[in-house]
């Protein structure tokens, strides 16, 4: 499958062994002390074995057996779906002779983990001391040789980079297979495949670690991110009250809540609620943020600005306020800033993070002085410092394409082209960030009959389900095993998905998820009536945008100008190839054209469509609707040829680029005949 054009937010736990290898350090000369040090981490990580063994340590170390008892039988009681609190306190009690209460303990264990070696070791030695031997003799035969791995392995395992991705999840998934209720192990599994954009499956994860410890609340974090990711507003928000009704005063939760509130389509909600938080706390930065976040959605560029300006002049080294100020497009740094900027980038103290957002930002700034040269050296280093974190392999990208072209053939969609659902309801948007997608849709929804639905993840996430329930084990889904009625079921599936979001009750709605293209020949099997839109922008003008760009993720072809003119190679010769095995199926809107004659575009898009001309989609700029993208100020405005050229002040610098898109940057717009 060919890589996310998105990039991803990092998920990184904390190094709590370095806090318990402390806390076990101080155990002999000050048990009191670790006590409460192995304390505070079970409030982070619930049920920790490490933190628990410490706990049960300290309080021998205190001579106060019967407190250790009684606080795990405290913790077993408030999480009973927790083994490893289940396993210390059997151990506990077999050392103070209670051997039937140990196991009781201790069966409550393995009916949890079944494959939990220590816990059936202690439960054969309980059950010898107790006389039982025919049962003692069935606790050891159930015992393996197994290595435990430790909380320090875990998080050096989370650590890994992305090529190691597939090791590691193999890893966790054998230590999970012995224990399977271990919450920070289930978290951290989440998280790998948050990284990898498979939010379902990160979605099932957390919502497991909370079903055994409802109070851990990093992971419900991880899983309002999880919902947050699938346009699921409605019960991300249920989950931010679950935070909210324990904690009403936390700011981090309430920040949260105003921007789930904008962007779930409750617009001006999240805007009130945002004044409202600003006004009780008018001296937090990052109220401020959030509070400028909504009014972004709702299209008050003025009022944004002031509340991004609010939130630095409350604290000047806050990366992201400075990064999305330049990222509103429309706005534009004065010399103070620059200076400012630069000062926050000298100090040895900058966060990594705020230094990429500063570099991107001031990268911006010098570009609006006409500074192009250290314009463009600011953007490299801010690439070169998340490339260095996320690493991208771009010859998976190629690999991928040619797997395509050889499965997807003429002959194939002449065979089974029309054996999907008949539904014409779905207007698919594809093309590269920075195309000119947003526009398109946003003139798209403008006209009576579209419902503009923004990047759905509901394709891929049929494609996936579909993929985890074939009986034969393969590494990827085989289109020439799905029958008709196969097809048909996983066209209703997506339209059944999209459901939830529709919420005008037009006839047609789009989905402008820019890696669905990945999945087009799916796609036109599976829906043959839909309509699909290629929105193309000139290589060097689409690249280096990218280029400029951090995107909600940080994982994708982006940071490097050779792998993203590769990149978008890519994207031109897989659409070439459908262009032939399917032709006229996918319409081309190409953004230099769209914004030269605007009419004429328009009409041949809606065309294509299958839709009368309607004055609205010329106005486009005037239909008031929540737009979440990067571009949300500019498809406001009326069309603009401003943007048309601005790469090329930066020509002298992207000959790794041209060199990358090699004919591709030739023939545009055209395909070229040969890649």
């Amino acid at each position: 499958m060919i890589g996310p054009m998105e990039a991803q937010v990092a998920y990184d736990s904390g190094p709590l062994w370095s806090a318990l290898a402390e806390a076990a350090d101080i155990l002999e000369r000050n048990p009191e002390e670790a006590e409460r040090r192995a304390l505070a981490t079970l409030e982070l990580a619930p049920g920790q074995s490490q933190a628990l063994q410490i706990i049960v340590c300290a309080k021998r170390a205190q001579g106060d057996i019967a407190g250790a008892r009684a606080v795990l039988e405290g913790m077993a009681a408030e999480l009973p779906g927790l083994a490893a609190i289940h396993y210390e306190l059997g151990v506990l009690l077999a050392e103070m002779g209670e051997h039937r209460a140990a196991i009781g303990a201790l069966r409550r264990v393995v009916d949890l983990e079944p494959k939990h070696p220590q816990a059936w070791r202690a439960l054969g030695d309980a059950l010898v001391q107790s006389g039982k031997t025919q049962e003692a003799a069935n606790a050891y035969a159930q015992q393996f040789a197994s290595s435990i791995q430790d909380l320090k392995m875990l998080e050096q395992l989370n650590a890994l980079s992305p090529e190691h991705a597939e090791a590691a999840e193999d890893m966790l998934r054998e230590y999970l297979s012995i224990c399977s209720t271990d919450p920070l192990a289930l978290q951290m599994l989440g998280q790998m495949y948050m990284r990898a954009t498979q939010f379902e499956s990160a979605e099932s994860v957390f919502k497991r670690a909370l079903d055994i410890v409802p109070t851990f609340r990093s992971v419900r974090l991880d899983y309002i991110s999880a919902l947050r990711q699938q346009l699921k507003y409605e019960e991300e928000n249920k989950q931010l009250d679950v935070l909210l009704e324990d904690e009403p005063d936390n700011l981090e939760f309430r920040c949260l809540k105003a921007v789930a509130l904008s962007t779930s389509g409750q617009a001006e909600e999240g805007v009130q609620y945002g004044h409202e938080l600003v006004c009780s706390k008018p001296d937090e930065p990052k109220v401020w943020l959030a509070y400028a976040q909504t009014l972004r959605v709702v299209g008050r560029p003025k009022d944004c600005i002031a509340a991004f300006r609010k939130a630095l002049e409350l604290e000047p080294r806050l990366g992201e306020a400075w990064w999305a100020l330049s990222n509103l497009k429309t706005f534009r740094f004065d010399p103070p800033d620059v200076h400012a900027m630069r000062a926050e980038l000298a100090r040895s103290d900058t966060t990594e993070e705020n230094r990429e957002f500063l570099h991107f930002a001031l990268g911006k700034a010098l570009e609006d002085l006409s500074e192009h040269q250290e314009a463009f050296q600011q953007y490299s280093q801010g690439n070169a410092l998340i490339r260095a974190r996320y690493p991208y392999d771009i010859e998976d990208v190629s690999k991928a394409v040619a797997h395509e072209k050889r499965r997807f053939t003429r002959e194939f969609f002449a065979a089974r082209g029309s054996d999907g659902c008949p539904s014409s309801d779905p207007i698919f948007i594809v093309g590269l960030p920075r195309s000119g997608s947003t526009l398109v849709e946003q003139i798209l929804a403008s006209h009576s009959a579209v419902e503009g639905l923004g990047e759905l993840p509901s394709f891929t996430a049929v494609l996936r389900k579909l993929q985890a329930e074939r009986p034969d084990g393969e590494s990827e889904l085989d289109p020439a095993v799905l029958d008709r009625g196969a097809l048909q079921a996983l066209g209703a599936e997506y339209l059944e998905r999209c459901r939830g979001y529709r919420k005008l009750e037009r006839p047609y709605f789009t989905d402008k998820m820019p890696s669905n293209f990945h999945h087009l020949g799916f796609i036109c099997i599976a829906l043959p009536n839909a309509k699909i839109i290629d929105v193309r922008r000139h290589p060097l003008a689409c690249c280096f945008s990218n280029f400029k760009q951090i995107f909600p993720f940080r994982q994708g072809p982006s940071y490097d100008l050779c792998d993203i003119g590769r990149y978008y190679r890519a994207y031109v010769e897989l659409m070439a190839h459908f262009d032939r095995v399917l032709p006229g199926r996918i319409h081309r809107v190409i953004y230099e054209d769209l914004v030269r004659d605007p009419e004429a575009e328009i009409h041949r898009l809606l065309n294509y469509c299958g839709l009368p001309f309607e004055e609205a989609s010329l106005r486009f700029y005037e239909t008031n609707r929540g737009i979440r993208t990067i571009s949300s100020e500019q498809v406001r405005r009326p069309m603009y040829t401003d943007s048309v050229g601005q790469w090329r002040h930066f020509e002298p610098w992207l000959g790794p680029l041209k060199a990358a898109l090699g004919p591709v940057l030739e023939s545009y717009p055209a395909a070229p005949d040969v890649f």
